[in-house]
This record gives structure tokens, C-alpha cells and sequence, in this order.
């Protein structure tokens, strides 16, 4: 596997990093051969990046031979648009390096879990706001727009389901209607990317209310989608096994059931 470190540039604004966990190509392979990317957005409620969704996520997508990001985005006390923009910015570097990782340009999903699913499905509704991508350069339906989503019990609404600390980082405002127009499910158009959906139905932290509100919104535009719900598994079990939690440490963490989200999401990224 080829590890590295990656400062990109983010339009006049700075840089952030980009680590990458790429499969080796067999030098005897075509040199036509491309592999899907996924660019990786951990969760941690815009406060932080939770280290048990990054890296574990990361080597299980490069060991089905998908070539894996994390993209190190901005966090509070930085505000909305910046983590969008980072990640943006992560998708088209992958799109304007395709050769140099032997990846598809037209194969790439942005992967996320909580805050970061939030993030992830900013990437896919955020044509509305075209001026946070002019900033930095960029045209959403060419640049940013990702070809496959994958939201991990994520952060959606910014109604009654809302969770309010996510929200409030990333504005700046405990003002709940300064977070509606970042309420994802309304922005939800044809353009939205095809999208894979889980969450466990006792989720105390974030709702699952905000995966069905988001593949409502799906439905009603004719969006591709795949949802799967667990009965049981706390909030931010990322790969629900021991990959991603002290076995003795976090037991709870470690749900046997939930850990086939994993095999369907690549197969829908592969599809």
C-alpha cells in the first residue's frame, strides 16, 4: 500500500491535508486500469476528527481495492463554508490527479460518518450555493459533485431531529435559524448523487430520523439510493468491530450485526 501526506491547496484560502492509502498496481497491469476513490470524512460534530472513523475506514476500503483519502478538514473555530470547501477541494485534486493514483475521475464517492455525513452530503446538495465554490476556483457540477455518497449515521436536519452542537459550530450561532439553511434534506435536488444510507434505530446522539428524512428527500427526486437501519449499535461505532474499538476498552462499540454495512457499501461503490 502507498501511504502519504498531502498539503493541497484550497483556492486562495490556505491548504489542508490529505492522507492517502492507495493499493499498489502490479506493474504488468494495463496501464488503462482504474480503480474507484473514496475521500473519507471522519465525524467528531465539527469539534474534532474521531480517529476510530478515519484510518480503520481508510485500510478497510484500500484492502477491497478502492483507493481511500482522509481528508483532514477544518474544524471549529472555523466556520461553514471552510470544512465544505476542504473537502471539495480534496475531490478535485483526486479528479485532476487521476493518473498519478491510477484512480477513475468519474469513480469517486465521499464516504462519512456523523458530522462528517453531514460534510459528505453537503458535496452533493451544494450546487444551490455556488458562490462558496467560485471562492475557491471550483464549479460544483464539475469539480466537487461526487459520483456516490456514503452516509454513516449521519448528521442531516436542522429541525426538531437536529443534532444542535454540529450545527452550532459550524455557523457560529445558537440560533436555530441560522442553521436551517444547512439543513440538508431540503436541499436535495435531481443532481443529488446516488447514496448509501445506514443508521441503528437507537442512535441517542443523532436521531435516525435524520437518515429517513434524508432518503425521503432522495425518493421524492428519483435519487438512486440503498438505506439499511440496525436495531441495535450506539452512535459513532464506525466499522462496528474491533478495527475501530479497544476490545476490552469499548466493548459496546463492537456490534457483530451492524458490521455488514461495510461489505454493501463497497459493492454499491463499486457498482
Amino acid at each position: 500500500m502507498l501511504y502519504s501526506e498531502i498539503e493541497i491547496p484550497v483556492g486562495s484560502l490556505g491548504t489542508v491535508t490529505l492522507r492517502s492509502y492507495c493499493p499498489q498496481c502490479d506493474p504488468a497491469w494495463p496501464a488503462a486500469y482504474r480503480r474507484p476513490a473514496a475521500v473519507i470524512c471522519p465525524g467528531g460534530g465539527y469539534r474534532r476528527r474521531d480517529f476510530n472513523e478515519d484510518e480503520p475506514a481508510a485500510l478497510a476500503l484500500a484492502a477491497e481495492g478502492i483507493n481511500a483519502f482522509i481528508v483532514d478538514y477544518h474544524v471549529a473555530p472555523s466556520r461553514f463554508p471552510r470544512p465544505q470547501q476542504d473537502a471539495g477541494a480534496a475531490v478535485h485534486y483526486l479528479r485532476t490527479h487521476a493518473e498519478e493514483y491510477r484512480l477513475d475521475p468519474q469513480h469517486v464517492c465521499v464516504m462519512g460518518f456523523s458530522s462528517g455525513g453531514h460534510l459528505a452530503a453537503s458535496l452533493g446538495v451544494t450546487g444551490q450555493y455556488p458562490e462558496i465554490w467560485q471562492e475557491i476556483g471550483l464549479d460544483w457540477k464539475k469539480d466537487v459533485r461526487p459520483d456516490t455518497l456514503v452516509l454513516c449515521y449521519p448528521v442531516i436536519t436542522a429541525g426538531r431531529y437536529a443534532h444542535r452542537d454540529s450545527f452550532s459550530r459550524l455557523t457560529g450561532s445558537e440560533n436555530p435559524a441560522d442553521h436551517s439553511p444547512l439543513s440538508l434534506e431540503k436541499l436535495v435536488t435531481p443532481e443529488t448523487p446516488r447514496t448509501f444510507l445506514w443508521h441503528t434505530w437507537e442512535d441517542k446522539i443523532v436521531p435516525v430520523q435524520n437518515s429517513l428524512l434524508f432518503a425521503s428527500a432522495l425518493a421524492e427526486h428519483g435519487i438512486e439510493a440503498e438505506v439499511h437501519l440496525y436495531p441495535k449499535g450506539p452512535h459513532g461505532i464506525g466499522l462496528a468491530s474491533d478495527a475501530a474499538a479497544h476490545p476490552e476498552l469499548q466493548q459496546h462499540m463492537i456490534v457483530p450485526d451492524v458490521q455488514d454495512w461495510f461489505r454493501r457499501a463497497v459493492r454499491f461503490i463499486k457498482q
